[in-house]
């Protein structure tokens, strides 16, 4: 019985190790989304004017090249940097997940890439290394991002599904706790010091992510090679192809999202401070705090939404994690599509209700914790074990393509209207729910379990 009960328990109680995990990624993700938080503003209403764009080393090189078809505006510009910056960041995991299961194993490979993000958020406090500061943040998100998400799948036995999807949620809100809190301090403290002191906050909290994953290491499992060996991995077994193939399948299909989803970040913060209606009855609202609103929405919704899936996996009645993926995408049009309706519904003068951007914003945030934590946390329980890390950087290309994407979508921004163009972000997120839809049975069908015997 005491056996028993044991095993009910490791089954129905969540690791230690989460927590370290995703207090980790709670100081690194409020790093992060400080600074981002930032990023396109500082772009278009500070660095790319002229007495400050010449001082950036490299920065009219990168112009040049963004116009090989002609001039383009400063907006377009900054959108394009956001963009790329954006989907580098989430391209680099892949490289990192190699590096961590052919050389240095997790553990090594996310204090090496915290220490890259470290200095990175620091030369982001001075305009000449701009750019020098987005390739070493690229980089040390590259080494941390996938792993420590696939030390979280580590954690939990192979078929505990729902415990393990409930786990990524549980990390998944973590994250937003520190989406929440970066843009709300980073975006007093540039209001209030300036930009460059803004990033010189995000630094401090990458030293305090680094401290608290070196704290709760004895609670990680790290199948890395040991140092100095290079691993080599067996080749895959038909079934595991078809289940990696069938993974990268449905990666690809969230793409449409992760274009309309973080336009928000880049072109939504950029329209907010152009067109929302920001005055408070304490003065003027930095249109940075809204990055905090989509965040705060995530949390709120985390709580009943674990309770809602353990219901009703108690009854059998949960949706499949494809279907929950495809929901997510469809809510993320929907929540486009308020910023629409509230740019139709503007004031003479052109101002839009705040309501319509605090609305749009939650549901991007509701959106995130149907889509995200449930595709890392079926790649999770789905990879093949000797691939986990890589498909895992993996599943970050779908933020890649779609935050480029993104990017290049924004350049149309100051040439349609407003209506216009947030109807075609929230026409790209419908379509992809559709895609999603349209494809869950074959896809179910590729990663189910081949048959014992």
């Amino acid at each position: 019985m005491t056996e028993a009960a044991a095993t009910h328990s490791e089954r129905t109680a969540h690791p230690k190790g989460l927590a370290f995990l995703a207090a980790t990624e709670l100081a690194e993700r409020f790093s992060y989304y400080g600074m981002t938080a930032l990023l396109a503003l500082y772009l278009v209403k500070q660095l790319l004017l002229p007495d400050h764009a010449g001082q950036v080393l490299g920065l009219a090189q990168l112009r040049a090249l963004f116009e090989y078809r002609g001039p383009i505006s400063n907006q377009a510009f900054a959108s394009l940097i956001f963009g790329w910056y954006g989907g580098l960041v989430y391209f680099t995991p892949i490289l990192g997940g190699l590096l961590a299961d052919r050389w240095l194993g997790a553990r090594r490979t996310v204090i090496l890439g915290a220490l890259l993000m470290v200095g990175g958020h620091l030369a982001m406090s001075f305009d000449a290394s701009f750019l020098a500061a987005l390739v070493m943040l690229i980089l040390g998100s590259g080494c941390l991002k996938g792993n420590i998400a696939a030390q979280v799948g580590a954690l939990y036995p192979p078929d505990a599904e729902s415990l393990r999807a409930r786990g990524f949620t549980l990390y998944a809100t973590g994250i937003n706790i520190g989406a929440v809190l970066g843009p709300l301090a980073t975006g007093s403290v540039a209001t209030l010091y300036g930009w460059h002191a803004g990033f010189a906050l995000a630094a401090a909290l990458m030293l305090v992510a680094l401290c608290i994953y070196l704290a709760g290491q004895r609670h990680f499992s790290d199948t890395g090679p040991k140092r100095g060996d290079r691993l080599v991995l067996p080749p895959l077994t038909a079934e595991e192809r078809r289940r990696t193939w069938a993974l990268l399948g449905l990666i690809a299909l969230t793409i449409p999202a992760n274009i309309a989803y973080p336009m928000i970040w880049n072109i939504g913060i950029v329209w907010i401070d152009q067109h929302v209606d920001l005055l408070s009855p304490f003065g003027a609202v930095p249109a940075s705090w809204f990055n905090s609103v989509e965040s705060f929405s995530s949390i709120a919704v985390a709580a009943p939404l674990v309770a809602l899936w353990a219901w009703q996996a108690r009854r059998g009645r949960e949706p499949g994690s494809i279907v929950k993926i495809g929901l997510g995408s469809a809510i993320v049009g929907a929540a486009a599509s308020l910023f629409a309706l509230g740019c139709l519904a503007a004031t003479a003068d052109g101002r839009v209700s705040v309501l319509w951007a605090l609305a749009g914003f939650i549901g991007m945030g509701v959106a995130f914790m149907w889509f995200w934590p449930i595709l890392l946390a079926l790649i999770s329980q789905a990879a093949p074990a000797k691939f986990k890390s890589t498909l895992m950087g993996g599943a970050y290309l779908s933020l890649f393509v779609g935050s480029t994407l993104m990017g290049w979508v924004g350049t149309f921004y100051d040439q349609m209207s407003n209506t216009a163009f947030w109807t075609l972000d929230a026409a790209i997120a419908f379509g992809g729910a559709l895609l999603i839809f349209l494809a869950r049975k074959p896809l179910h069908r590729a990663l189910a379990p081949a048959p014992s015997g």
